[in-house]
C-alpha cells in the first residue's frame, strides 16, 4: 500500500484554501411542485381506500411538509392536514399562525383556527362528522397526548395508525425527490472532501464540526449539517462517538459521519480513513468494510426482502471470523435505513424485515465493524433502486488511503 494518496486527499489544505472552495452550489434542484403535492393527496386517498379508512390527520413534522409544502416543527400546539375520502384537505392550526402558514402552503386546502383558549382536537372531530368519516388514521409520529385527546373527543370513531399509508407514499422516491437528493448528497460529498483536506496533527474534532457546519451553509444547504459526528483514533469503535474534546494524531483513524437538508430531503454520509500510514490491521479491517458495503449494494433487486441486504453485507464478515450476528468484534446494528424528508425513515435494512424493496426507494449502506476497545470502520453511501438494482448517490471510497473516488 502507498501513501501518495494520503499527501492529494488527506491533509495539505488550510481553512483559507479550503474556504476558497466554498461557494453556492451550481446545480440547484428544482423544488417539488403544486402537481406533484396533489399527486399524492390522490396516491393517500387511494391507500386509504385500499385500508378502509375513512380519514387520515398528519401532524406536524417530515410527513406534513411531505403532502402540503409545510415545514412546520411539532409542539404542544396541534397543527394537522385533515384529509377525507372526499372535499376539499382541512388545515387545522392555531389561529395566530395562519399568515405564516399560507405562505408556505402548497396545495389547496381549508383552514381551520382554533383560539388559544380552545380545543384544537374537537376540530378534528368536527371535520369528521361533517365528512361522515368513521375511522381516522393518525400519522405515527403523532405526540402521544394527540392520540389520547383525539380519542377523548371521537368518542365512536376508531383511530387506527396510519402508517401504511403515509409510508406507502413516502417511501418511493419521485424524480424531483432523487433530484434534491443527489443535490445535498453531492454537497456533503465536498464538504467531507474538504474536512479531509484541512486536517492537520493537533486538530480537535470540535473544530472539525464547526468547519463541517460552516461548509454547508456555505454550499447552500438548509440550515447548515443537520448532525455531524467526528471521532479519532478509539472513539471511532462507538457508532455515534463519544463526548467531549479529542485531538488528532498521527496515524490514527477519523470517522467524520456527517449530512445535511435540501429542501427538507436529507444527506447522510461517512468516510473513514487514516491520518498518515495505516497499519495492517486497520487496512484488513478497512477492506472488510468495504466488502461489505459492496456484498450489500449488489444484493439489492426490486422484490429482494429488505434483511437480504443486510444479510448479504453480514455473511461477507462471518467469514472473515467476526460476529456472528450483532456480536463484537463485528456488525453492531443494521446495515442500513431509509432517507428522504426524514433522514431515518422506512425501509429499514435489518434482519427481520421483509419489505420488497421497490423502484424509487433510498437507502442507507453502512454495515459497521466495530473491534471493542480499539478502533471501528464505518463506510456510509446512500443508493436507491432502479430496475437493474442498486444506483449510488455518491461514489464509495476506493482505498483506505484514498478516501474519495
Amino acid at each position: 500500500m502507498t501513501n501518495a494518496h494520503t499527501h492529494q486527499q488527506i491533509g495539505g489544505l488550510d481553512l483559507a484554501q479550503a474556504r476558497a472552495g466554498l461557494s453556492r452550489w451550481p446545480v440547484i434542484a428544482a423544488p417539488i411542485d403544486r402537481d406533484e403535492y396533489q399527486q399524492r393527496l390522490v396516491r393517500a386517498r387511494v391507500l386509504m381506500r385500499e385500508q378502509g379508512v375513512d380519514a387520515l390527520l398528519v401532524t406536524a413534522g417530515a410527513s406534513l411538509r411531505y403532502f402540503t409544502g409545510v415545514a412546520w416543527g411539532a409542539s404542544e400546539r396541534l397543527v394537522g392536514l385533515l384529509l377525507t375520502a372526499r372535499g376539499e384537505p382541512i388545515l387545522i392550526c392555531p389561529g395566530f399562525e395562519t399568515g405564516s402558514l399560507e405562505h408556505v402552503l402548497r396545495i389547496d386546502a381549508e383552514l381551520r383556527a382554533w383560539e388559544e383558549h380552545e380545543d384544537p382536537h374537537a376540530l378534528v372531530a368536527a371535520g369528521l362528522r361533517e365528512r361522515h368519516a368513521g375511522n381516522l388514521a393518525l400519522d405515527p409520529a403523532a405526540a402521544y397526548t394527540v392520540a389520547t385527546r383525539l380519542q377523548a373527543v371521537l368518542g365512536e370513531h376508531r383511530l387506527v395508525d396510519a402508517s401504511p399509508i403515509i409510508d406507502g407514499c413516502r417511501v418511493r422516491k419521485s424524480i424531483a425527490e432523487l433530484a434534491l437528493m443527489q443535490q445535498a448528497t453531492a454537497m456533503t460529498l465536498q464538504v467531507q472532501r474538504l474536512a479531509a483536506g484541512v486536517l492537520h496533527e493537533g486538530i480537535s474534532n470540535h473544530a472539525l464540526v464547526h468547519f463541517i457546519d460552516e461548509a454547508h451553509r456555505a454550499l447552500g444547504a438548509d440550515n447548515g449539517s443537520t448532525f455531524c459526528i467526528v471521532q479519532f483514533g478509539q472513539a471511532t469503535a462507538y457508532p455515534h462517538g463519544i463526548p467531549g474534546e479529542q485531538r488528532l494524531a498521527p496515524n490514527e483513524l477519523v470517522l467524520i459521519d456527517t449530512g445535511c437538508t435540501v429542501q427538507g430531503y436529507n444527506s447522510d454520509i461517512t468516510r473513514c480513513y487514516v491520518y498518515g500510514r495505516p497499519n495492517e490491521e486497520q487496512a484488513r479491517i478497512w477492506s472488510l468494510e468495504k466488502a461489505a458495503q459492496r456484498a450489500a449494494f449488489d444484493a439489492v433487486r426490486p422484490g429482494v426482502p429488505c434483511e437480504a441486504v443486510d444479510a448479504a453485507a453480514r455473511a461477507v464478515v462471518e467469514r472473515a471470523g467476526l460476529g456472528p450476528d450483532y456480536r463484537l468484534p463485528g456488525i453492531p446494528h443494521r446495515t442500513g435505513h431509509g432517507c428522504g424528508l426524514s433522514v431515518h425513515e422506512t425501509p429499514y435494512l435489518v434482519r427481520g424485515n421483509t419489505t420488497a424493496l421497490e423502484l424509487g426507494m433510498c437507502c442507507s449502506n453502512e454495515p459497521m465493524i466495530v473491534l471493542p476497545d480499539r478502533f471501528g470502520i464505518r463506510l456510509e453511501d446512500h443508493f436507491h433502486v432502479t430496475a437493474d438494482g442498486a444506483a449510488w448517490f455518491t461514489e464509495p471510497s476506493p482505498a483506505i488511503d484514498q478516501p474519495f473516488a
